[in-house]
């Protein structure tokens, strides 16, 4: 099925800015020459609303309804429209329709409910469980138990105060003794760690600082969505960017609701795909936000023997048990369990609930007699078996939960006929047993609970167990299978200019656990597993000071991929990456002897002496990570689709992962290099010639001949511009370079883009085309 196109506004390219408190509306205003020189269409903010001060990244929202004062306010906002319209650029906005900040003394809304209960005019706004908890909201602030904590509690008129936080006394409670004045609430401040199993409202993933939204109500989309929608139809905003689509009871709802509301504007989706999925068909936006390119794109430039290679050095050197990180698919599945158990119980806790009511009230028998334990016993296994983000209600759920999962699943049980939980709650799923309320409900909270399953288990915790090569461990990548075939690179791209030539690309994002250049150097290293080896021997010889070898193997391979830079970027970097592992330390239980020690090897090797020997081999291998980071941005660039600019990252760009990557940049920025030359040669390409890489547009692959013809990936857009690149550079080096191996170009005269005084005609000699870079970007010109 052809998706509805939306719009007749797609950008050429766009250039993501994080807005901040440091870096507010003016200052982007300020930068808008620059850009637009730059040869990007669109300017792509991070959110904008009212959000809770001195948030760095806005997308804890508490006034949907206002633009945020700390980066200008709506004027603010409108005046950097006006200036980028002046300069041929429009803006794009990232909305965040899933959740909230959970921050009462800034969120009216929740203000109100927390003041009025269920009564209240917001009480359809938040995804809270009023039927848990005895109809209290649990508020998780308290540093330790009531008890320890009740004398810091203080009445203050008609608002109860914890430190920094404050919220509403009911009417006609003020004068009550503190317990019972706490009992008489429409919420309860417990202990913050009860938020785990015992919080009775949607959060966003396991974060109890976001409240999820029900965008799927209509007053509550109308609200959530009237200031967006008027910057849209005032034509201050051109595009959207929807953040966590999948977080929403029903996206399919959600999209065409918001695809009606804009008027088909440009919108896309932060929408992880996973190996082999596509986004559904029947969503009426322009596609994903990117994390599919970047897959393919870094898969290009992964050899993948080396990387078999690399794997096997991985687990001589680090010895991990196959799934704490020595196998990927069992590491997953470990991981998965874990979060159910742990971050997400209260979660499933309130599935289980769903589905036993729907047992106990169905009319059908065979749905009866299942226990809770049972019921909660079936959820846990079939979520763990999910190989994507959730299943949609447009799509085909049984693909998503498959027999051969639920067989598995079925497995967990000792007694086959309590094994049937397992089929009974499949049919829950797919929709078998009814289509009532509580049906959709289930449903609906299925897919959103799968959904922070997956990015909880594979983003935020097998990413940090397994590996054995850090540029794999990325947003909608897959480090069991990190190479990408250049063939399946084509069919990839071939099926985007087909179904939707609008989607966004991306290979580095204010989300991207390390950036594009840092990944490209790391790539390397599956050219030299062996070399690899042999370093990490050298330096660590001596094995003193090493906490754990699976956090060593990482923390060097993080030196290499950064390169010489300030040790504290390494040692944040580093701690988040042993606590989102959760392997001997977490953020909710700390081990603080273990965490020193980590940061005391950090220090005295890879950030000290040793490193330097790590950074002498980043050294000598400069040329081919070169390689990697020009063929990146030049395939990012030209490739079907409309590519996003991450700040900063027109240059070479080294960052890991948040908040080292959401750091200010600077407008203009000095010399950027080769990078520079080639990312603004094809954005300006791509702004004076849009119809070459627009929806109408062709791509082909062209093939190249000769020894050396698989280190050569090149395509042709519209028969009007040509990519060339290399890829495995080292591997080529040390097979003789390119010798005689030639590219066949399409009929007539190709000039180069960065240096128009060549040109080349049919058969061209790679040696010829890559001999100022080890990329070309050629047009036509007769």
């Amino acid at each position: 099925m052809t998706p509805e196109r939306p719009g007749p506004m797609v950008p050429t390219a766009t250039y993501r800015l994080q807005l901040q408190s440091e870096f507010p509306f003016g200052a982007a205003a300020a930068a808008v020459p620059y850009l637009a020189s730059l040869g990007v269409s669109h300017l792509h903010l991070s959110p904008v609303l009212e959000a809770v001060p001195g948030s760095l990244h806005g997308y804890d929202v508490v006034d949907h309804a206002r633009v945020r004062a700390e980066l200008g306010g709506e004027e603010g906002l409108r005046a950097l429209a006006r200036t980028a319209k002046e300069h041929g650029l429009g803006l794009v906005l990232d909305i965040v329709p899933n959740h909230m900040a959970m921050a009462p003394r800034h969120n009216r809304a929740l203000w109100e409910i927390l003041r009025e209960g269920p009564k209240s005019p917001y009480a359809r706004w938040f995804d809270i469980d009023w039927e848990a908890q005895g109809g209290q909201v649990l508020l998780p602030v308290l540093g330790q138990p009531l008890g320890a904590e009740i004398d810091r509690l203080e009445v203050d008129g008609d608002v109860l105060r914890y430190h920094d936080h404050a919220f509403p006394l009911r009417e006609g409670t003020e004068e009550l003794p503190l317990p019972q004045l706490l009992d008489a609430q429409w919420y309860r401040p417990v202990w913050w760690r009860l938020a785990r199993t015992e919080l009775n409202y949607r959060r966003f993933f396991s974060i109890s600082e976001l409240i999820g939204l029900r965008v799927e109500v209509p007053e509550v989309f109308e609200a959530t969505h009237a200031k967006i929608l008027q910057l849209l139809h005032d034509g201050v905003v051109d595009g959207l960017r929807i953040d966590h689509p999948d977080g929403l009871a029903d996206p399919d709802a959600y999209l065409q609701r918001l695809h009606e509301a804009t008027g088909g504007r440009w919108t896309v989706v932060e929408k992880i795909l996973s190996d082999g999925e596509h986004l559904p068909a029947s969503w009426p936006v322009a596609g994903t936000t990117g994390y599919d390119a970047l897959r393919h794109v870094d898969g290009l430039f992964t050899d993948p023997a080396g990387a078999g290679e690399l794997l096997g050095q991985y687990r001589r050197f680090a010895a991990p048990q196959t799934d704490r990180g020595g196998n990927w698919e069992a590491t997953v599945r470990r991981a998965a369990y874990r979060v159910l158990e742990h971050e997400l119980a209260a979660e499933v806790d309130r599935l289980t609930r769903v589905a036993s009511r729907l047992c106990v009230t169905s009319p059908d028998p065979a749905l009866r007699d299942r226990a809770p334990w049972a019921l909660h016993t079936a959820l846990r296994e079939l979520l763990v078996r999910i190989q994507v983000y959730r299943p949609y209600e447009s799509g085909d759920a049984a693909s998503v939960v498959t027999e051969e999962a639920t067989a598995q699943a079925r497995a967990a049980f000792v007694v086959p006929e309590e094994a049937g939980a397992v089929d009974v709650v499949r049919g829950l799923v797919l929709g078998r047993h009814g289509d009532g309320p509580d049906h959709r409900e289930f449903r609906a909270r299925f897919a959103q609970t799968a959904s922070a399953l997956r990015a909880k288990s594979v983003e935020d915790t097998a990413f940090y167990r397994y590996v054995p090569l850090l540029s794999a461990t990325e947003v909608g990548g897959n480090p069991g299978s990190p190479a990408m075939p250049p063939e399946d690179f084509h069919a990839y791209c071939a099926r985007v200019q087909r179904d939707w030539p609008g989607t966004g690309t991306v290979v580095s994002t204010h989300d991207t656990k390390r950036s594009a250049d840092v990944r490209a150097a790391l790539a390397v290293l599956t050219e030299c597993p062996q070399r690899w080896a042999d370093t990490l021997a050298e330096v660590t010889r001596t094995g003193e000071g090493v906490p754990d070898a699976q956090l060593a193997w990482a923390a060097w391979q993080t030196v290499f991929g950064l390169g010489p830079a300030d040790p504290d970027r390494v040692q944040r970097a580093l701690l988040k990456h042993i606590r989102e592992a959760g392997l001997y330390t977490s953020w909710t239980e700390q081990e603080p002897p273990y965490e020193e020690a980590v940061a005391a090897f950090v220090a005295a090797g890879p950030c000290g002496t040793p490193g330097e020997r790590v950074h002498a081999l980043r050294g000598t291998l400069e040329p081919y990570i070169r390689a990697n980071v020009l063929g990146t941005a030049l395939v990012h660039l030209t490739m079907p689709g409309v590519p996003d600019l991450y700040q900063g990252t027109e240059g070479e760009y080294r960052a890991l992962v948040d908040p080292d990557n959401r750091r200010p940049v600077g407008f203009p920025p000095g010399d950027l290099g080769d990078k520079g030359a080639v990312t603004g040669a094809a954005l300006r390409l791509r702004r004076q010639r849009p119809e070459v890489f627009g929806d109408a547009a062709t791509y082909a692959p062209l093939t190249a001949e000769g020894p050396a013809a698989s280190h050569c990936v090149a395509y042709v857009r519209s028969g009007e511009v040509v990519t060339a690149v290399t890829r495995l550079s080292l591997r080529l080096a040390e097979a003789g370079g390119w010798r005689d191996t030639r590219l066949t170009l399409p009929p007539g005269r190709w000039a180069d883009v960065l240096a128009p005084e060549r040109e080349f005609t049919g058969p061209t000699r790679a040696d010829d085309l890559f001999a100022p870079l080890p990329v070309a970007l050629l047009e036509r010109v007769g």
